[in-house]
């Protein structure tokens, strides 16, 4: 895949921009880089590979694949990644020193990102969630003088450690019971006589899998790192880690369920639908008591896991159907309002130094274009008609009540109920709520990060209401 190999070089290269002077041409080169892979990426759409001759040797052709599937994902990490930088001029204006090994840690991670989307090998998916995880480790802690943000790289990364082992040692298993690493031939090695008395081997793998991977997309039980984590790392950051990971996580998950693991349902399923339902009790119950805007999103994003557990639910058995196509909108529209909320977050925490509720306070009158852009993200995120996230749950349900008993889809609209509560909260802050006294004065805003508001937000109520232009996508 190209775009690995464009990331890998250009991240490399981005280090030694640090030794410049001036750090303002960081995020130029960033953003121009970013929109160079991401039309890269496009160019393998139908197609194998956009360079004859790179992926199709015999030591590659085996490790990673390009299809419509990997591409889809991949667009989507980083069209999110393009779309968040704009909100890191922060950095730029105070001369941060360590921003180009920010704006590099960002790059390799979104290799691990790409190399899970289009992994064909158990060791690459272990070898690109272990390059995203580690530029995350340092990322969550780039806030050195900050007592939140290394307390939250530390439990990032204890508790990352051992997921990693718990994810290595059921990758072991599976290799153990069926003798191969590769996906496509898992799965008839599942099947095969000769391997009977291995099975017992094999679903100790499998669950130990599914375990590691649902540490790195919020899933619960394995989630309870995820709001310490979300409050301490600094908010942009925390917006690369709450859309990209998760993203690229599912599609990961899609991938190995479907076409690995399908004979072996009987074992990952009622796991995964129990930590389904878990998944959507905690995250929505859990916003629901915050009284931090970045906390709730962080418990927000627990819930978001639960949804997308249920499009695996439904992907039983095809990679390009109805439940890889809900995944992928789900996933994109969650992002694209992911993205503008931790936004709109970000520039009233850098000026007004606060990011509970009341810190959002009278937001409506100060700065309406703030104010309008996070209630059409919050909306989305709560499912509300006319935005993205309503057609993304609508079509998450859909799928899965073709699949699954109709009570676990009725649970998943009640705890939506749940979520209109929380979501509105800032809502209501924003315009019903006057400012703080000392926090009257309007956010300052340029018109880069007014315009990508705009455009996050243009985007949201275009997927909500023509959802079919992406319909054709898997």
């Amino acid at each position: 895949m190209l775009s690995i190999v464009l990331l890998s070089v250009f991240g490399i290269i981005n280090l030694f921009l640090g030794f410049l002077r001036s750090n303002r041409g960081l995020l130029p080169y960033a953003l121009l880089v970013l929109a160079l892979v991401f039309g890269v990426n496009l160019l393998d759409w139908n197609h194998a590979s956009s360079v004859p001759g790179l992926l199709d040797s015999s030591y590659v052709a085996p490790m990673l694949t390009v299809d419509n599937f990997s591409v889809a994902f991949s667009g989507i990490v980083l069209l999110t990644t393009l779309l968040l930088l704009p909100f890191s001029r922060s950095y730029v204006t105070a001369h941060e020193p360590n921003l180009a090994e920010y704006y590099s840690l960002l790059l390799f991670a979104l290799v691990g990102a790409l190399m899970m989307v289009g992994y064909n090998h158990l060791l690459m998916l272990f070898v690109g969630i272990e390059i995203l995880s580690v530029s995350l480790y340092c990322l969550a802690g780039s806030d050195k003088r900050n007592v939140r943000s290394n307390e939250a790289a530390l439990k990032y990364f204890l508790q990352g450690a051992f997921a990693t082992g718990i994810l290595l040692f059921g990758i072991a298993l599976v290799y153990g019971a069926t003798g191969t690493f590769e996906l496509a031939r898992i799965a008839p090695a599942i099947t095969n006589p000769a391997n009977a008395d291995l099975r017992p081997l094999l679903y100790v793998g499998v669950l130990m899998m599914v375990i590691g991977i649902g540490f790195k997309v919020s899933a619960a039980p394995f989630h309870f790192w995820t709001p310490d984590v979300y409050e301490g790392t600094p908010t942009f950051f925390t917006a690369f880690m709450s859309t990209v990971v998760k993203t690229a996580g599912f599609a990961a998950f899609l991938k190995l369920l479907v076409v690995a693991l399908p004979a072996a349902s009987a074992v990952w399923l009622p796991t995964i639908t129990a930590m389904c339902v878990l998944t959507l009790l905690l995250g929505n119950v859990g916003a629901t008591v915050q009284t931090s805007a970045k906390r709730m999103l962080a418990y927000s994003s627990v819930s978001h896991a639960g949804y997308l557990l249920l499009g695996l639910i439904a992907g039983r058995g095809q990679l390009a159907g109805p439940a890889a196509q809900s995944i992928f909108f789900y996933s994109l529209a969650y992002s694209i309002a992911t993205v503008a909320a931790f936004g709109v977050l970000k520039l009233v925490a850098d000026q007004r130094q606060r990011e509970d509720y009341a810190g959002l306070a009278g937001l409506g009158r100060t700065n309406p274009l703030l104010a309008f852009v996070l209630t059409v993200a919050l909306l989305s995120l709560a499912g509300i008609p006319l935005t993205g996230g309503f057609f993304g749950k609508f079509f998450i349900f859909t799928a899965v009540a073709a699949q699954a008993p109709i009570g676990l889809v009725v649970f998943a609209v009640l705890m939506s109920m749940v979520g209109i509560y929380y979501y509105l909260r800032p809502v209501i802050a924003m315009y019903l709520r006057p400012a703080e006294p000392g926090a009257t004065a309007p956010i300052a805003v340029d018109g880069f990060q007014s315009a990508t508001l705009a455009l996050l937000a243009g985007l949201t109520v275009l997927l909500g209401v023509l959802p079919g232009l992406l319909s054709a996508v898997l």
